[in-house]
C-alpha cells in the first residue's frame, strides 16, 4: 500500500510539473532562510556555555541615580565582598584591556622584536579557576598569583617565541602603567570564537599593586589615581530548585553595607548572572563581541515569517490544485478507499514536498555557508545544530508545518460526497477565502519588511551623512607610542613635529588623548560654577585631555573664547588651570549663553578658567545625544592625528611610518583613519538594514511564487471563458485586466494591514537614537508602489499568455 500511494504521489507531482516545483522551491528557500537563522541564534545562545561554573558566576554592576548601568568598579570592592559575605565563595577582577600596550620580546637568538597588542588584560590568580580556559604548560592556581606573571595563549607564545617552551621566558609590557618585564608561567589554548572573554596574553592584576612597579603608587592611591576600571565577578554557591533570586539577597546585603561605609552613596549595586551576559544590554561593556538579545527575537521573528509564507504557499496552490483531484478523491471512496487512507496519503504528499524542500535546502546551505558567514561575520556551519535540542526544534518544525499545511487540504477533499465529485457539483470557491487570506498575510508581511528595509537604511544614511560639526575625512591616525627608549619620548617628539611641519602634503597635526568616534578620556562628577545651585555636584561631565592644535585640525569651530595657547597645552591642565567647555556642559553648568561662560571659573577641586566655548559636535555616534564636555590642556606623547592631501596616499604612509619608527625607536607604526573607525559604531544598523534587504527579498519572491501559481491556476481554471470573450471581441487589455484585478485588490488589502503596523514597529526601534529621520508618508507609498508592481508583473505574464493564445484551442472541446 505504501509504494502505491508513493506511486500515486510521484505521478501527480510529474502531471502537475509547475505546481510542483514552485511548492518545492518556495520551501526549500523558506527551510534554508530557517536554517541559516537557527545557526546564527544557536551560535549566540552558545556563547560562554563552555565554563563549568558559568551558572555560579556573577557580573557586578553599579547603577545611578539616572538608571544608567555601569560595569567598572574599583579595585576593593571584590575583595570585600568576599570578606564580608560567606556566601561569597571567590571573586575574579579584570582590568580588560588596561594592559593594551608594545610588547617587547628579547630571547637572545633573534632580534629583538616589538608588537603593538589590543586584546591583553589584567587579572586575579583566580581567573583560570574559575573560567574555564584549559592550561597546556603550568598550573591554574598558581600561574597569576606572584606580580610580573603572565599567562599566553597557544598563538601568542608561538608568536613570541616560536616553538619552545615559553614557561620561564621573559617579556617586556609598555602600557600606561609603564615598562614592566614579566615571566610566562602559563600558556592556555586560545580562547574560543563564541566567548566573550578573548585575549592573547593575561598578565597578573597584583603587579598594579606592587610599589616596586608603580614608583609608589600603592593600590588605594591606583584607585583614587585611576578611578572604576575593573570588571569584577563573584562566585556563588549552586542555585537552590525552586529559589532562583537567592542572589538578590546578597545584592541586597551589599547595598546596605556601602550605605553604611559611605551614607552619600547615591548608586546602587546589581548582580548580573554571568549566563545572560553575552544577550544582555551593552552597558557601558567592555567585550566587544557581546550580542543582541533583541537582534536574536527578531531574526527568530523573521525566519519563522519566512518559513510561513513558504508553507502558505503550499496551502495556497494545494487548495487551488484541490478541484482537480476531486474526482480522483470519488473514485477511490466508490472503490472502497477510506477517509483514513485518503487523508494518510494527502498528508504523505505533503511530508514528502516539505522532506524534498528539506534536502534541497541543506544543499543551498552548504553552497552558501562561507557567503552568510561573509555577511554575519562569524565561523558558523550547520553542525552548530547538533547543541542545545536545535534539530530537535527543526525537525519538530518540519513535521508540523508539513501536517499544519498539508492537513487543511487532505481533511477539505476528504469529506467531498463521492456523488457530487463524480457529477462535477462541486463549488469552485471552496477553499478561495483561506487562499484570499494567506496571499493578503504573505503581502502585508513583505511589505512590512520592505518598509522597515526603506527606514533602516534611511537612518543609516542620515548618521553617515549629517554634519557632525567635526571634519573626519584624510585625517590619519596614528596610535601613540608606548616603549620609551632611555627617555627619549620629548626628544622624539620634538624631531617629529619638525618633520611634519616641513612635509608639505601635512596641513595639519596634532596629539591628544581623544579621537572622535573614541571614548573621552574619562568622567567626572562634582564640577559646579563658583555659585553653584542645588545638585549641580552630582551631574556628570565627559573629560577629554587635548593640546592647542586639536581643534583646527578636527575643524572644530568655537563658540566664543579662544582655543588653549602652546604655553598651556605645555604647561597641562594641572598649572595651567584652564579649559574649554562645550556649549552642552555651559548650558549644564548655568551659564546663560557661551559669551557669558568665557572667563568665569568653575571649580573641581580647585579653580578653573573657563577660555573658551567648543561648538557641540558628535564626538561619538548619533546614537547618542552629545554629552557635556570639558577639554583639559596637554601636549603629551598620545595618538597622532594627521591631516593629510588625498593624493597618492600610499607613498605619504609609508614615509610617515620611516619618520615615526625613526623617532620612536621599538614602536610599531599602527594607524588608522578616522571617518572609518568612526563610520564602525554603525556596524549594527548596517548588519540590521542588510538582514532586512535579504529577508524582505526573499519574502516577495517567494509570495511572488505562490502569486504566479495561483494566477496560472487561475489563468486555467478560466481559459473557456477567455476564449469566448475573446470570440465576441475582447481585447488583451481587458482581459490582463479582469484576470488582475482580484490579485490586486488583495495586495492593497495587504498594503493597508501592513502600513500601521510597520509604522508602530519602526517609530519604536528610532527611539533608540538620540537623532533621527521622520516615518514620512512617501515611505509607506513607494513600499506599497513596489509591491503592487511586482505582483502586477507577476500576475500579468500568465494574464497576458491567456490573452493571446489562440480561441481554437480552448473551445474546441466544445
Amino acid at each position: 500500500m505504501f509504494f502505491n500511494y508513493l506511486k500515486v504521489t510521484l505521478r501527480n507531482l510529474r502531471k502537475n510539473r509547475v505546481f510542483s516545483l514552485i511548492n518545492i522551491a518556495g520551501l526549500a528557500l523558506g527551510i534554508a532562510t530557517f536554517l541559516f537563522i537557527l545557526e546564527y541564534i544557536a551560535y549566540e545562545r552558545s556563547v560562554n556555555t563552555f565554563h563549568q561554573n558559568l551558572p555560579t558566576l556573577y557580573r557586578l554592576l553599579t547603577q545611578n541615580r539616572e538608571g544608567d548601568v555601569w560595569v567598572d568598579m574599583s579595585p576593593p570592592v571584590g575583595p570585600l565582598a568576599k570578606e564580608s559575605f560567606p556566601e561569597v565563595r571567590n571573586f575574579c577582577r579584570i582590568a580588560e584591556h588596561s594592559a593594551n600596550g608594545i610588547v617587547s620580546v628579547d630571547d637572545g637568538k633573534r632580534t629583538p622584536q616589538s608588537f603593538r597588542e589590543g586584546r591583553l588584560a589584567y587579572a586575579d590568580a583566580s581567573f583560570f579557576t574559575l573560567f574555564t580556559f584549559p592550561l597546556v604548560r603550568g598550573t591554574s592556581t598558581t600561574a597569576l598569583t606572584r606580580p610580573n606573571t603572565v599567562a599566553l595563549s597557544q598563538t601568542q607564545a608561538r608568536t613570541y617565541f616560536g616553538d619552545k617552551n615559553p614557561v620561564g621566558s621573559t617579556l617586556t609590557l609598555s602600557n600606561q602603567f609603564g615598562k614592566t618585564l614579566y615571566t610566562v608561567t602559563a600558556v592556555y589554548t586560545d580562547m574560543p570564537h563564541n566567548s566573550d572573554l578573548a585575549f592573547d596574553a593575561i598578565f597578573s592584576l597584583q603587579t598594579l599593586a606592587n610599589p616596586a612597579n608603580l614608583a609608589g603608587n600603592d593600590w588605594a592611591r591606583l584607585d583614587s589615581f585611576y578611578g572604576t576600571y575593573l570588571t569584577t565577578f563573584l562566585q556563588l554557591p549552586e542555585q537552590r530548585p525552586g529559589s532562583p533570586a537567592d542572589y538578590k539577597a546578597l545584592e541586597a546585603k551589599i547595598n546596605k553595607l556601602a550605605k553604611q561605609r559611605n551614607p552619600d552613596e547615591q548608586n546602587r549595586y546589581l548582580l548580573q548572572p554571568a549566563e545572560t551576559i553575552h544577550l544582555a544590554a551593552s552597558l557601558s561593556d567592555v567585550y566587544q563581541t557581546s550580542g543582541s538579545l533583541g537582534f536574536v527575537y527578531l531574526l527568530s521573528g523573521i525566519a519563522g515569517l519566512i518559513l510561513l509564507i513558504a508553507w502558505f504557499n503550499y496551502i495556497n496552490l494545494s487548495t487551488a490544485g484541490a478541484l482537480k483531484r476531486a474526482k480522483e478523491v470519488g473514485v477511490r471512496k466508490v472503490i472502497g478507499a477510506g477517509r483514513q487512507q485518503l487523508i494518510g496519503q494527502f498528508l504523505g504528499e505533503s511530508l514528502l514536498l516539505n522532506i524534498v524542500g528539506f534536502g534541497l535546502a541543506l544543499g543551498l546551505v552548504y553552497s552558501l555557508q562561507g557567503v552568510f558567514n561573509d555577511f554575519v561575520k562569524k565561523d558558523l556551519s550547520v553542525s552548530g545544530l547538533n547543541t542545545g535540542g536545535f534539530w530537535i526544534v527543526g525537525l519538530f518544525l518540519l513535521i508540523v508545518g508539513a501536517v499544519s499545511s498539508g492537513g487543511y487540504v487532505a481533511f477539505a477533499l476528504t469529506s467531498f460526497q463521492p456523488v457530487q465529485t463524480l457529477k462535477g457539483n462541486l463549488q469552485k470557491g471552496k477553499g478561495g477565502w483561506l487562499r484570499k487570506t494567506l496571499v493578503v498575510a504573505q503581502f502585508s508581511a513583505s511589505v512590512a519588511l520592505v518598509i522597515a528595509t526603506m527606514v533602516l537604511y534611511r537612518q543609516l544614511q542620515y548618521m553617515q551623512n549629517k554634519d557632525l560639526g567635526v571634519r573626519l575625512a584624510q585625517r590619519l591616525v596614528v596610535k601613540g607610542p608606548q616603549v620609551d627608549q632611555n627617555g627619549s619620548f620629548k626628544a622624539g617628539t620634538a624631531a617629529l613635529e619638525d618633520e611634519l611641519n616641513r612635509l608639505p602634503y601635512v596641513k595639519s597635526f596634532c596629539q591628544t588623548s581623544i579621537v572622535p568616534g573614541n571614548f573621552y578620556n574619562f568622567s567626572a562628577n562634582g564640577i559646579t560654577k563658583q555659585v553653584p545651585r542645588p545638585g549641580d555636584e552630582k551631574k556628570g561631565y565627559s573629560m577629554g585631555i587635548v593640546d592647542d592644535r586639536f581643534l583646527k585640525t578636527y575643524e572644530i569651530g568655537l563658540a566664543a573664547g579662544r582655543n588653549f595657547t602652546v604655553g598651556e597645552a605645555e604647561l597641562g591642565y594641572e598649572k595651567s588651570a584652564k579649559v574649554m567647555i562645550n556649549e552642552t556642559a555651559a548650558r549644564q553648568l548655568g551659564f546663560a549663553s557661551p559669551e557669558k561662560a568665557v572667563g568665569q571659573l568653575i571649580n573641581w577641586g580647585q579653580p578653573f578658567e573657563v577660555v573658551g566655548v567648543v561648538k557641540d559636535y558628535h564626538h561619538q555616534g548619533l546614537q547618542k545625544a552629545i554629552e557635556p564636555a570639558i577639554f583639559l590642556p596637554r601636549r603629551s606623547v598620545s595618538d597622532l592625528t594627521v591631516q593629510l592631501t588625498t593624493d597618492r596616499m600610499p607613498e605619504k604612509i609609508a614615509q610617515l611610518e620611516r619618520l615615526y619608527k625613526a623617532s620612536y625607536p621599538g614602536n610599531p607604526f599602527d594607524y588608522y583613519f578616522v571617518d572609518e573607525r568612526f563610520n564602525e559604531q554603525y556596524q549594527s544598523e548596517q548588519q540590521y538594514g542588510q538582514v532586512f534587504t535579504v529577508a524582505s527579498a526573499l519574502a516577495i519572491f517567494i509570495a511572488c511564487l505562490g502569486l504566479f501559481g495561483l494566477a496560472a491556476f487561475t489563468t486555467e481554471q478560466r481559459k473557456k471563458e477567455i476564449g469566448v470573450r475573446k470570440v465576441l471581441g475582447a481585447s488583451v487589455a481587458s482581459i490582463v485586466t479582469l484576470l488582475s484585478k482580484d490579485f490586486l485588490k488583495l495586495v492593497l488589502i495587504a498594503i493597508v494591514i501592513a502600513s500601521p503596523l510597520a509604522w508602530w514597529g519602526m517609530n519604536q526601534w528610532l527611539q533608540n537614537f538620540a537623532y533621527k529621520v521622520e516615518l514620512e508618508w512617501w515611505i509607506f507609498a513607494l513600499a506599497g508602489l513596489l509591491a503592487t508592481g511586482i505582483a502586477v508583473l507577476t500576475v500579468s505574464f500568465q494574464s497576458i499568455k491567456a490573452s493571446i493564445m489562440n480561441p481554437v484551442k480552448s473551445l474546441r472541446s466544445e
